[in-house]
């Protein structure tokens, strides 16, 4: 029976094991995706489990993305670029390859969610620098964005993003009313929103009505931000398309078939949040 895993510490929030349990029983494949908490330094163990052959591999959620980055044997050239992995897969020889798959799920959540997001990106706007950022930056890039425009609350940070692509300007915060008005697409990747937070003094009705706001966590599935977003009648889409269209190449890699992201799949995990 084929293994494979999300890891993450702490980590029984985690939606993943209902999203692949539903897909092995879609597909009538014998095979079985757990949950494992693993503290930090027990991460090195848990790659000697892996290349043992008791898993074909799994994700990789924080506080362990970095250091599962550093154990990896290879990378794949998108994972390499952006600089961070949340998806390992075991080759035959044991060794260990490390891959980024929130790429595709940022990309295939707004294909399915806001068909045409992408046909006038003249100016974007990107809350936060952190991992999920820079997959975001190399994503909008692939998709012909033109200014790519990362604010963070230390400008440091986001300065680090420039790296990525000459398209990507790195300011902070308190910038954003200036850029507002004539972004095309508003992303947060901070992990404000969860549990209720929200920005301070962030003023959306300065975007114009065609901007779409999107915003990457999915508990609430809808964030303080997606909420003043639709009271203010601009285009939104929720973070838990991400998570599904993630979790999709992992999938393939570890069970090989390729799923399918349905309403049905949505459905169930809108239940459990």
């Amino acid at each position: 029976m084929i293994k494979a895993f999300v890891i993450g510490h702490p980590i029984k929030h985690s939606r993943s094991p209902l999203i692949h349990g539903h897909w092995l029983q879609t597909y009538g494949i014998a095979g079985s995706y757990v949950a494992i908490d693993v503290a930090p330094e027990a991460l090195e163990a848990h790659f000697g489990r892996i290349r043992a052959g008791e898993f074909a591999g799994g994700n990789v959620t924080v506080p362990l993305k970095e250091g599962a980055f550093r154990l990896c044997d290879a990378l794949d050239p998108l994972a390499q670029r952006i600089g961070a992995s949340n998806t390992l897969v075991r080759r035959p020889d044991g060794t260990i390859i490390g891959q980024n798959t929130d790429f595709m799920g940022f990309l295939g959540n707004l294909d399915q969610s806001a068909p045409g997001w992408d046909d006038t990106l003249s100016e974007v706007i990107v809350l936060g620098a952190g991992g999920a950022a820079r997959a975001i930056v190399i994503a909008l890039e692939e998709r012909k964005a033109g200014v790519i425009h990362v604010l963070n609350r230390t400008r440091e940070k986001a300065e680090a993003l420039t790296a990525l692509s000459p398209k990507v300007i790195a300011g902070t915060l308190d910038q954003f009313g200036r850029l507002a008005p004539t972004a095309r697409l508003m992303v947060n990747t901070t992990t404000i929103g969860m549990h209720g937070t929200r920005f301070d003094d962030l003023p959306m009705s300065l975007l114009p009505k065609h901007c779409t706001v999107t915003d990457i966590v999915y508990t609430p599935l809808e964030t303080p931000l997606l909420a003043e977003a639709r009271a203010l009648g601009l285009p939104s889409v929720d973070g838990l398309g991400m998570l599904l269209h993630q979790a999709v190449p992992g999938f393939e890699a570890w069970f090989g078939t390729r799923p399918a992201v349905t309403l049905e799949l949505r459905a169930l995990i809108e239940g459990t949040l």
